[in-house]
């Protein structure tokens, strides 16, 4: 950042954590929002920003849009967070924000109101300063990014759809940095399709396999089968399709009876060189080259939780990463790794879309917490992106 901003970042890095310190203390379990979003609101609200409160279900959003000109910037992110566990393993109560040294700690720090934070000071000073900017803010937040993720983020873009207002540009507060503040933009996310494979045999006694049929004989090469397949090989924004198996169960927990049934749950993250029905076509073909008949050997319950995106190289991109080399000081690398995000039904509606946020390393984790410098720097980073994008440029 210049050095005659260096003061000014003193204060935004102050307001970010005291934002911060005030979301982390609402223990906003998925999909209680615990006021949260009451408090980013008012802050909006102050700034010019028309409130709309969307509940679905026992889901709290809220869509708050500065402006109804293009392009329309938004401002993404979600105010629940996952469970604490065992408060006792934790070195400080998860919900009361105490300041460390350099760090912030309490559930949700990192992932994500540490992200969230930063993005409202972010809009707010943007807005006090360039009142009369191109085009329209708006801010996308929910309370069910970490739950079920049917009444949250997708049903605030149908809507959205529906009465034909369009994002143009988005940028998800998650949690994407590993080392340094900044180093990784998510500029797109694999897609996840998840199975429950149940495999099918007759139970009975061990000393007499004659008379049984043992799924699990029979199940494990079509197993072997499953995690050995080439899938892809990727493409030049994604690496290559995993397959990974979660779980296996089988038996009565007696050493002599032969199991009647063997449940196996798997997940694929997957590349655009996929989809969905190729998947499902793909592996019904191996099963049955391992013998597997789909009428007497097996059923399979399929789980899509997410269609893989990508955000080329573009306006969003460009302004992201000059944004972050000019005030973190390094060169960010994009990057489509991780799991899902709320970004899976965003992107798919036309946005460009990155994901930027603080580093990642301590999220769903005991003592989750937060650099209080890096708050300062996301949020100078975000007003960067603002001005990049907002602002006339000769």
């Amino acid at each position: 950042m210049p050095d005659a901003d260096i003061k000014n970042l003193a204060t935004v890095t102050k307001d970010t954590t005291m934002l911060c310190q005030e979301l982390v203390r609402r223990p906003s379990v998925t999909p209680d929002d615990q006021g949260c979003q009451t408090l980013i609101a008012a802050k909006l609200e102050a700034a010019g920003f028309k409130i709309e409160n969307m509940k679905f279900g026992d889901v709290d959003n809220l869509w708050a849009r500065r402006g109804t000109s293009e392009p329309l910037l938004v401002l993404a992110g979600h105010t629940d967070v996952v469970p604490t566990g065992d408060v006792s393993l934790w070195s400080h109560p998860p919900f009361e924000a105490v300041i460390e040294g350099d760090r912030l700690y309490g559930r949700g720090a990192a992932d994500m109101k540490g992200g969230l934070a930063a993005l409202i000071t972010a809009a707010t000073r943007f807005c006090d300063n360039h009142p009369d900017h191109q085009g329209s803010i708006a801010f996308l937040i929910t309370s069910d990014e970490e739950g079920p993720a049917v009444n949250g983020t997708a049903k605030v873009v149908e809507t959205l759809q529906q009465r034909d207002e369009r994002i143009d540009y988005c940028v998800l507060a998650e949690p994407s940095s590993t080392d340094l503040a900044g180093d990784i933009i998510r500029n797109g996310r694999r897609g996840s399709m998840g199975a429950t494979l149940t495999v099918k045999g007759v139970q009975g006694h061990v000393a007499y396999p004659h008379l049984a049929d043992n799924p699990v004989h029979k199940g494990l090469a079509a197993l072997s089968a499953l995690a050995n397949h080439s899938w892809d090989s990727g493409n030049e924004f994604f690496p290559a399709t995993t397959f990974q198996i979660s779980n296996v169960t089988a038996g009565t927990g007696a050493t002599n009876v032969i199991p009647a049934t063997m449940e196996v749950q798997f997940n694929l993250r997957f590349s655009t060189e996929l989809t969905p029905q190729t998947i499902r076509s793909r592996a019904h073909h191996l099963l049955r080259e391992q013998g597997l008949s789909e009428e007497s050997d097996y059923s399979i319950v399929w789980d899509e939780s997410g269609q893989p995106f990508v955000t080329k190289p573009g306006e969003l991109t460009i302004a992201a990463i000059a944004a972050v080399k000019e005030v973190c000081g390094v060169e960010p690398q994009l990057n489509t790794g991780g799991g899902t995000s709320d970004g899976r039904f965003i992107a798919p509606a036309g946005a460009q879309l990155i994901e930027l946020g603080p580093c990642n390393a301590s999220i769903h984790q005991v003592d989750e917490n937060v650099s209080i410098k890096e708050l300062g720097l996301m949020s100078a980073t975000y007003e960067n992106i603002l001005e990049r994008l907002l602002l006339p440029h000769n």
